[in-house]
């Protein structure tokens, strides 16, 4: 789905794959993915690597073989009480094409068949409240500072 401000980039192929099925490379670059968004580009010095990517499901979008996109969910009971969507990341120069919407959708999606459940929460920076709720979410409680970036927390209406 086009929405407004965005070009439609080349497709883009999603896979799901448990911790234990990434191949060291999909990791790698995961996790310099991860690094490059939250930690550079935010400008935000915090401990990435948190020892719950094993009990994650990974949400993966490649563009000629390059991650431009990925999540990674949570069954209900590890990061919150309900299902979690967490880590929601696209490169810069790649944000104009939509895969964010298009890893948002597999990710509500891949909780769905994967955990049965459609309540899911997430912590989403608060200038992305609207993207959110674009899929179905809606805030509860008051923001909070999350490693110095204004959060609040959202669930699926």
């Amino acid at each position: 789905m086009k929405r407004s401000g965005e070009t439609k980039g080349p497709s883009m192929e999603i896979t799901v794959k448990k911790f234990e099925e990434l191949t060291i490379y999909e990791l790698y670059d995961i996790l310099q993915l991860r690094s490059e968004v939250f930690v550079v580009e935010q400008d935000c010095v915090y401990q990435d690597i948190d020892g719950k990517d094993a009990n994650a499901l990974h949400v993966i979008g490649k563009k000629n073989d390059t991650i431009v996109a990925y999540t990674r969910c949570f069954p209900p009971g590890i990061y919150f009480e309900e299902a979690a969507i967490g880590r929601v990341v696209v490169p810069e120069k790649e944000r104009k094409f939509g895969y964010g919407h298009e890893i948002m959708e597999a990710s509500v999606t891949a909780i769905e068949k994967k955990f049965r459940t459609k309540k899911i929460k997430l912590s989403a920076q608060t200038y992305l409240i609207q993207f959110y709720e674009s899929h179905g979410f809606v805030t509860t409680g008051e923001g909070y500072l999350e490693d110095g970036i204004p959060h609040i927390a959202m669930v699926t209406a």
